[in-house]
């Protein structure tokens, strides 16, 4: 089912800050950081207060960062993009990211989207990640606004796709404790 929540576009889902957290404890970025899909700011305000240098973009307006901005469509090159893409461009944004991206390129995203013929054959085959990192805590997406209850029944992982790493594929799993934690 689509999900069309602002009337403006669909897939608009801001990322809980612990899940960006729980990235920055198991990868570490050098140079610049591209999110290319920051919405509200969410998980680049994470990013930033880590250290990063973050360059905030999305196609759409949604009060931060520079909008107009077509991810598969722009030029721009990054040493490293990190982003929670909206799930119905999923595989666009892999095959965009590993063009743009110098360093690493890590994408949050269902579980589910290691399956697939397509996938297997357009990303898996040719470039397939560095590291996946599973989150053992379920995350949660809401609707900015929405009161929050209930939790998450789809698994997510963090996907990266590291170009200084021999690592191809290597699994491993985000303890539990980061959905508390603050920042």
């Amino acid at each position: 089912m689509k999900r069309l929540i602002d009337g403006k576009s669909a897939d608009f889902y801001p990322t809980p800050t612990w899940a960006t957290r729980a990235l920055l404890d198991y990868e570490t970025f050098s140079d610049d950081i591209w999110e290319c899909a920051c919405g509200d700011g969410a998980m680049s305000e994470v990013l930033k207060k880590y250290g990063n240098n973050v360059v905030s973009t999305d196609l759409h307006d949604r009060g931060y960062g520079t909008a107009g901005i077509d991810f598969i469509k722009e030029p721009r090159l990054s040493d490293n993009i990190v982003t929670n893409p909206p799930y119905n461009l999923a595989g666009e944004f892999v095959i965009a990211g590993l063009q743009k991206s110098q360093k690493k390129f890590a994408l949050l995203l269902r579980l589910a989207f290691l399956e697939g013929i397509e996938r297997n054959k357009k990303i898996f085959t040719p470039m397939p990640p560095s590291r996946i990192w599973v989150f053992s805590e379920r995350i949660t997406f809401y609707p900015k606004g929405a009161e929050r209850k209930g939790s998450g029944t789809t698994a997510y992982a963090w996907f990266i796709w590291d170009k200084q790493s021999s690592d191809i594929g290597k699994l491993g799993w985000i303890a539990p404790g980061h959905k508390n934690s603050k920042l």
